[in-house]
């Protein structure tokens, strides 16, 4: 009886976590609707609006990424972190000194560097399960 009780835990856990990103998606999609609504309403663009929109597709992607693969790369996070101090920067630009200036940036700098920090180490170290399988050989490869 007792043995079947991990196989039943991780089902369920498996059946919140899709219900925890379906709750994320509909809420996503939601905003974002929200958003157009209210540009079209204003009739007008700002650059802010289009970042925002782009956070909302971010997260979009990180939920498809993630029932695509099961997985969620921590890049993904870290790209909406970018996303959104750049936003805060252009929005709240003339009313910042110059030291929140250099904070907001010097943050937006430290996760460029975390990126590139972890997709170097993701491809010079990979996890075994991420290596590529070995390429059948073809014939004509094989007799020359």
């Amino acid at each position: 009886m007792f043995s079947k009780l991990p196989h039943y835990n991780k089902r369920v856990l498996a059946f919140v976590e899709h219900i925890g990103l379906l709750v994320i998606a509909v809420a996503t999609v939601i905003a974002a609707s929200g958003e157009v609504l209210a540009m079209i309403a204003a009739a007008k663009v700002a650059l802010t609006d289009l970042l925002l929109l782009f956070l909302y597709l971010e997260v979009l992607a990180m939920v498809g990424h993630y029932y695509g693969s099961g997985k969620l790369p921590v890049r993904y996070p870290l790209y909406i972190g970018m996303v959104a101090l750049a936003r805060y920067l252009v929005l709240d630009m003339k009313g910042m000194n110059e030291w929140r200036m250099l904070a907001v940036t010097g943050a937006i700098l430290i996760l460029a560097l975390a990126v590139l920090l972890i997709r170097f180490g993701h491809v010079r170290y990979p996890y075994p399960e991420d290596e590529p399988a070995e390429a059948p050989r073809r014939d004509d490869e094989i007799q020359k």
